[in-house]
């Protein structure tokens, strides 16, 4: 696949200009990166996450390959609107966004929450959805989902005290590689020294943590209705949506993949992005 226009063509999200589309009386703020044409990869972001959280590392080697794609859903960064408190209701608005870019087929890399909205995309919107990454995430009414908000607010105050970010807490075990990992992935996200994006509001924080209960709470549905390839990652020790639900995610999800990496977190791919980013780039261009 090649870029057929004359510029040349950017591979590095740190430079990737942030632009907008509106659609259903939303204004989405998105980034756009790789060679353009054929289906792109579309990033669906973490809990309280905005373009700025997408680790450099993961998204460079896909952008390489492939025509990029990040946003901000409703309510979320620079994008306008109100933050919905259902998972149903954000895929609904990304097939908003999608649409008004003007594609009809898509490949989706998600991680955490950013899972858990995928996979009703490609349960409710199969025709949209052609492959499926999912990374730190766990399936609807899945055991322990719902006690996020509690791991996420105590993390949070942990992190306060150390003035630390709280992803280092929440995405990292707090040994000395953990803590080594946690540090640089927090480097890397700060690469990016201009055209930053706007923080979550706590607001916002709050109704995606309602929205996650809400799905922990649910009961589970039918995930041999997901037919497209899937890929899923994870690592061991995943104190926020526990690792046990990748490993149930791959049962339940006929044909899936899974890879679980040692001594690692919720951020497992992050910690591992040297040994997971080839991985997804070949999943993602078979």
């Amino acid at each position: 696949m090649s870029d057929t226009s004359s510029e040349p063509v950017n591979t590095s999200y740190a430079k990737a200009p942030t632009l907008a589309v509106t659609a259903g009386g939303v204004t989405f703020a998105y980034r756009e990166l790789g060679p353009r044409g054929g289906v792109p990869v579309v990033f669906f972001v973490h809990l309280a996450a905005t373009l700025d959280n997408w680790d450099p590392r993961i998204v460079d080697p896909i952008a390489r390959e492939r025509h990029v794609i990040a946003f901000d859903n409703r309510g979320v960064g620079a994008s306008t609107g109100e933050v919905p408190d259902t998972v149903e209701a954000m895929a609904a608005d990304a097939v908003t966004f999608v649409r008004a870019l003007g594609f009809r087929e898509i490949d989706v890399f998600s991680f955490s929450l950013g899972g858990m909205v995928a996979q009703v995309l490609a349960r409710e919107y199969p025709e949209l959805v052609r492959r499926l990454v999912l990374t730190g995430t766990g399936p609807e009414g899945g055991e322990g989902i719902d006690r996020v908000a509690r791991t996420t607010y105590y993390d949070m105050a942990r992190a306060a005290l150390t003035r630390s970010d709280p992803k280092e807490y929440l995405f990292f075990n707090r040994d000395t590689t953990g803590r080594s990992a946690g540090r640089a992935f927090v480097e890397r996200l700060g690469e990016r020294t201009t055209d930053r994006d706007r923080p979550i509001s706590v607001r916002a924080l709050r109704t995606q943590l309602k929205a996650i209960k809400r799905w922990g709470r649910s009961e589970p549905t039918d995930l041999s209705e997901i037919t497209q390839p899937t890929l899923i990652a994870n690592g061991d020790n995943d104190r926020m949506v526990p690792s046990v639900l990748s490993e149930d995610l791959h049962r339940r999800i006929p044909g899936s993949e899974l890879v679980v990496y040692p001594d690692s977190g919720h951020g497992g791919i992050f910690q591992y992005h040297r040994e997971f980013a080839p991985v997804a780039v070949e999943f993602l261009t078979r």
